[in-house]
């Protein structure tokens, strides 16, 4: 995992990275799993078939999130055992534009997934996508190397080139925030709501 980028809210980074950075709400952690942070290894599955994700497997380096655009949510990209292999080998996650199953296997085996849902029916193995080129997944361009960070919040993607641009702009962020009270807080945001409804001639 990529521990620098660990400690780090999806929340945070989103009001850094902003919209186009975030995927939307449907790739959503299948079970109460913590936050995870790793470089991207992309691959894009054909239409029901699950092939490229099965070979990133053992293609990914450890602390990799495994990251997938697939043609379909009708047939499943990877169950228990491709999760547990995963995770033997170190990859950090899935994030799947796509289903999987066995989910209480997966869920057993602590492995974080986040997808669009589960389904009972495996896909083929049969098709030639892609490894190691932009995938798109939750309507993100994600590039081999970018830094994915996903957690019960949702999955937010920092590119390659601003990873310590952003890492450093996410940890000021983080302290400045530890410091202000509620009180405070509170304080600067009526002002600025109450300018805002003044600003639309809004009173009352």
């Amino acid at each position: 995992m990529d521990h620098t980028y660990q400690d780090v809210p999806t929340t945070t980074l989103a009001d850094l990275l902003g919209r186009e950075q975030v995927m939307d709400i449907g790739i959503r952690p299948l079970w109460n799993s913590p936050r995870i942070a790793g470089p991207a290894y992309t691959a894009r599955c054909e239409p029901g078939d699950n092939l490229m994700l099965h070979a990133a497997i053992y293609r990914a380096e450890p602390g990799s999130v495994v990251v997938v655009e697939s043609g379909d949510v009708d047939y499943a990209l990877a169950g228990g055992n491709v999760c547990a292999v995963a995770q033997r080998r170190g990859i950090a996650a899935f994030v799947v534009d796509g289903v999987i199953r066995d989910l209480g296997e997966v869920r057993e085996a602590g492995f974080p997934v986040f997808s669009r849902g589960v389904i009972p029916i495996p896909g083929t193995k049969e098709k030639i996508g892609a490894h190691g080129e932009p995938a798109r997944v939750g309507g993100v361009l994600v590039h081999p190397g970018d830094i994915v960070v996903a957690d019960e919040e949702g999955v937010v993607v920092t590119p390659a080139a601003r990873r310590e641009e952003i890492l450093v702009a996410a940890r000021a962020k983080l302290a400045k925030e530890a410091e202000q009270s509620l009180d405070a807080w509170e304080e600067n945001h009526r002002a600025r709501i109450e300018k805002a409804l003044s600003d639309q001639g809004f009173s009352g």
